[in-house]
């Protein structure tokens, strides 16, 4: 009867976590399209560094869109991060002696870790990428200065 409660309890608690779980795919598709536009923007800089009429003014407003998109991308990683942490503090926090119990938080809360981690290792390229495409933009820029 014990097993069966724990069971019940631990059964609760993932439903409870897959709510804040639908903001995490929310999340995902946010970071999708940023990394598109960020892809979009690369790929106009392509474009303007080897283009001898290019404007040096486009290239400042695509440098300041790539800043912008490297923010969004750590907000929204941030959002789905700190989303993950409160699922995982409801499942430390529901967390009880019973093994059947135990093994499903554990297994779940690990799941949501490895989520986290996602994130930022997903945040910290983006945010390299957007680096090395403002680096293109100076070196353009500087091409077409001189």
């Amino acid at each position: 009867m014990m097993e069966s409660q724990a069971l019940d309890i631990a059964a609760h608690v993932v439903q409870l976590a897959l709510t804040p779980i639908f903001l995490l795919a929310g999340l995902a598709q946010l970071l999708n399209v940023f990394t598109a536009r960020l892809g979009r923007i690369a790929d106009r800089v392509y474009r303007l560094a080897h283009d001898p009429d290019a404007d040096c003014a486009e290239l400042d407003r695509l440098r300041l869109r790539s800043r912008l998109l490297d923010g969004a991308v750590l907000l929204a990683a941030l959002s789905g991060a700190l989303t993950c942490c409160a699922a995982l503090t409801m499942f430390l926090g529901a967390l009880r002696n019973e093994d059947a119990a135990r093994f499903l938080y554990l297994a779940f809360g690990g799941a949501l870790v490895c989520a986290i981690a996602a994130l930022a290792a997903f945040s910290i390229e983006t945010i390299l990428s957007g680096k090395t495409i403002r680096a293109q933009m100076k070196n353009a820029r500087d091409a077409m200065t001189k």
